[in-house]
Order: C-alpha cells, then sequence, then structure tokens
C-alpha cells in the first residue's frame, strides 16, 4: 500500500485534539508530555473551563492533573495553522463535528483518526468519512488502551496505521515514548475493523459475565469474535496481520476482560436485566459498541458474511429479543468445523 498515497512530510510544530471526552484528554496528555502545546478542543464549556482553570478534566477524566501545555477551546479557528491533528470524537458525530473545522484547515495539515466506530447511516469507516470531506493526508491509532491508564503515563503499546510510512513514522516520532509505544502499519481498514468490531464483542462478552455463564463463555466469545473480525476484516480488503496485532486481538483481549470498558460494563448491565436505554441515559460517555453493531450487520449482508454473534447482538439490541432465548438459539447452531 506504500506507494498509493504519499504525501511531503513536512515539519510538524502545532498540534490539536479535536474531542474533549476522555480518550482526546488522555491522548493530550500524552502530546504534552512529549514537549509539545495542544490545542483541545471540547465541545462542553464546562469541560474547557475545568481544563483551563483547574487542568483536569472533571467530567471524562477526573483525578488526573494536566499539563498547562493543554490549551482548550471551542473555536475551530484555533486550528487553522496546526500541522497535526488527532480525532477523538464519538463515530457518529465525526462527519457533523469535522465539517466545522474543514475550512479551516491547512491543505498539508495530518489527521489521525483515533475514533472506534462505524457510521450508522452509511455503513462508512471513519477513513471514508474523512475522504469525503476531502481530508487525505490521514493516519488511524488504535490499540489495547484505558484513558485513564494513558493519561497516568503507564506503559501502553498501540498501532499506528498510515499509508505512506514516512508519515507514519513522523507521526510516531512525535507522539512516542518510552510508556506510549506506537508501532507502525500501512493497514488503515485493518486498525479500524478491529477497533469497531472489538467493541461489539465486549458487549457480547459483558451480557454473558452479567448472565452467570462463566469464564468458559467469556472466552469462547472474545474467540469467536476474533473470527468473526478477521471475516469481516478480510472482506473489506484488510490483512490478517493486523487483526492478529495490538489493534485487534490485542484490543479485543483488554476490552472484553476489564469493566473500565464501558462496552463491557453496559453488556453486564444487560446481562444482569437492565433496561438499554436507562443505561445508557446513566452515563456520561459514549459505548460505541452499540451503533457499531447495527453498522457491521448492515456490512455484513451487504457482503453476504456470517457473524452470528454480532448479528444475535443486534437482535438484542434494536429488535427487543430476550437475551436468554438469544443465548439459547446461539448454543443450537450445528456444529462445524473451527476453521
Amino acid at each position: 500500500m506504500s506507494g498509493i498515497f504519499h504525501f511531503e512530510v513536512n515539519m510538524i510544530n502545532t498540534i490539536g485534539v479535536i474531542g474533549g471526552g476522555a480518550w482526546g484528554t488522555a491522548l493530550s496528555t500524552v502530546i504534552a508530555r512529549a514537549g509539545y502545546s495542544v490545542f483541545l478542543w471540547a465541545r462542553e464549556v464546562a469541560v474547557r473551563d475545568s481544563i483551563t482553570y483547574e487542568h483536569e478534566n472533571v467530567q471524562f477524566l477526573p483525578g488526573i492533573s494536566l499539563s498547562a501545555n493543554i490549551n482548550a477551546t471551542d473555536d475551530p479557528k484555533m486550528f487553522t495553522e496546526v500541522d497535526l491533528i488527532f480525532v477523538a470524537t464519538p463515530a457518529q458525530h465525526l462527519r457533523s463535528i469535522l465539517s466545522k473545522f474543514v475550512r479551516y484547515l491547512k491543505s498539508d495539515s495530518t489527521i489521525v483518526i483515533c475514533t472506534k466506530g462505524i457510521e450508522i447511516e452509511t455503513g462508512a469507516l471513519m477513513s471514508e468519512v474523512l475522504y469525503e470531506q476531502d481530508l487525505r493526508k490521514i493516519a488511524v491509532l488504535s490499540g489495547p488502551t484505558f484513558a485513564s491508564e494513558v493519561a497516568k503515563g503507564l506503559p501502553s503499546a498501540v498501532t499506528l496505521a498510515c499509508p505512506d510510512r514516512e508519515l507514519g513514522k513522523n507521526i510516531a516520532d512525535v507522539v512516542g515514548g518510552a510508556n506510549f509505544r506506537p508501532y507502525l502499519s500501512e493497514d488503515i481498514i485493518g486498525v479500524q475493523i478491529g477497533g469497531a468490531l472489538k467493541n461489539v464483542m465486549a458487549i457480547a462478552a459483558g451480557v454473558a459475565i452479567g448472565r452467570g455463564l462463566g469464564e468458559n463463555a467469556r472466552s469462547a466469545i472474545v474467540t469467536r469474535g476474533f473470527a468473526e473480525m478477521v471475516r469481516l476484516a478480510l472482506a473489506k480488503g484488510a490483512q490478517f496481520e493486523t487483526l492478529a496485532g495490538l489493534s485487534g486481538l490485542g484490543d479485543l483481549m483488554l476490552t472484553c476482560s476489564s469493566e473500565q470498558s464501558r462496552n463491557f460494563s453496559l453488556g453486564v448491565a444487560l446481562g444482569e436485566g437492565k433496561e438499554l436505554s436507562k443505561y445508557v441515559n446513566d452515563q456520561n460517555s459514549v459505548a460505541e459498541g452499540v451503533t457499531s453493531t447495527a453498522a457491521i450487520c448492515i456490512l455484513a449482508k451487504k457482503w453476504e458474511i456470517e457473524l452470528p454473534i454480532t448479528e444475535a447482538l443486534e437482535r438484542v439490541l434494536y429488535r427487543g429479543a430476550d437475551i436468554g432465548k438469544t443465548i439459547e438459539e446461539l448454543l443450537q447452531r450445528p456444529l462445524r468445523a473451527e476453521f
């Protein structure tokens, strides 16, 4: 893929982050730790004020002191001269939020997608949304990370995918450090599919734990969920090695094993009998797996790919299917060869 897109690699002097949630704030700490000043765009007034005056994102990342090099703003015009931009907005809002910035961005600005999800209305990957807005100098950053641990400076490793190898290396040199290690790839499709589908499987694994089905069931969901991830990614043109790495299997394992994961916690709540809408309304952050489930099912139908776990979860989330009966239907599927 390295010959498909090639851009002149310019010096990176100014950096911005679009998205004032936990992940956008954590990425800002990584950038500030590397010695850069960073503009952090946040929609919520309370978030901007707490970062500006208290040097803490009280709403989304409480208890973590933020560098004075992080400058909160609500003005897209502040990104006029920014060289490198990390986008960490909810997937379903990325298109509308970016539309506010496009007119101000430099033609040679690099956009790093840090959002994990698929657009539900179109089935588009986040890179495809950027291409439609004529933003083509892009990379994708994804991997097994909890925002609070990254913000605290605990060791983390991610995949940084960029079709242009030299541009990817330049980005990695900027944000990489002893405790935040980006591993390079050129497979932006595989990295995005892994990041989206792992959230779906995290909900499914959480349901199993919430229902008291045990660790064997969780392990089965993770393993068969990985098979679904690979099936979908290969159909989209990804490389298997990408799915076996940090942004695929690595992220899947982390997200399905801890209640720090919003998606896993949502699944546990569903498994325990809580109502989806009530649980979601009580949270101050987005569980991307809910919308990704529907979007992935649309893609699976389009490409005639069988994704039993994803399809079963879609019936529970969107069609009111009984969880117990849905699990029973999955367990009654005909036995078949594993590969």
